[in-house]
């Protein structure tokens, strides 16, 4: 999906819907990464490997983003968090996460590190978030090591924007 996500990005068109996944490597800076993805993947004429960027804007890939595949990679974060509306575990609750302020639950003890980084979880910033807490959020409590993959946090957001109010 990514492969699709980035020829879509280049030619212009936000339709990824008939193409496959595929591979190639994803990287960008916390400030850079709520808006685009930066991917290589170009072959020259004698059949050696040039690095090319194209951005890919996170929006395209999050169009195409999978609830269900996000399910799966829930499973990583339960065991801080909880999709619950007011049950806190390490993490705060994730319930309603997508589009809600940071600092939401008055009975929870957020970071200041979170607190000055964003005011609303909007999907960009769990995407920059979620690909290196430790970097989006200097100082932030959480000690989860970050998602490479565009389309797992993709997918991952999708999951969590099910469970709304």
């Amino acid at each position: 999906m990514l492969c699709a996500a980035l020829a879509a990005a280049a030619c212009g068109s936000d339709d990824v819907s008939d193409s496959e996944p595929g591979s190639g490597s994803a990287s960008a800076s916390a400030s850079e990464a709520s808006a685009s993805e930066t991917a290589s993947a170009v072959e020259t004429d004698v059949g050696e490997a040039v690095e090319e960027e194209v951005e890919v804007d996170f929006a395209v890939v999050f169009a195409s983003a999978s609830a269900a595949d996000g399910e799966g990679l829930w499973r990583g974060c339960r065991s801080c968090h909880a999709l619950e509306p007011g049950q806190h575990g390490t993490g705060p609750a994730l319930h309603g996460v997508v589009n809600r302020p940071v600092q939401f639950y008055d009975d929870f003890n957020y970071s200041g590190a979170l607190i000055e980084a964003a005011e609303v979880w909007t999907p960009e910033e769990l995407n920059a978030f979620l690909e290196r807490p430790s970097s989006y959020a200097p100082g932030t409590a959480m000690s989860y090591n970050g998602m490479r993959d565009v389309e797992d946090r993709a997918n991952l957001i999708a999951y969590l924007a099910t469970f709304a109010d």
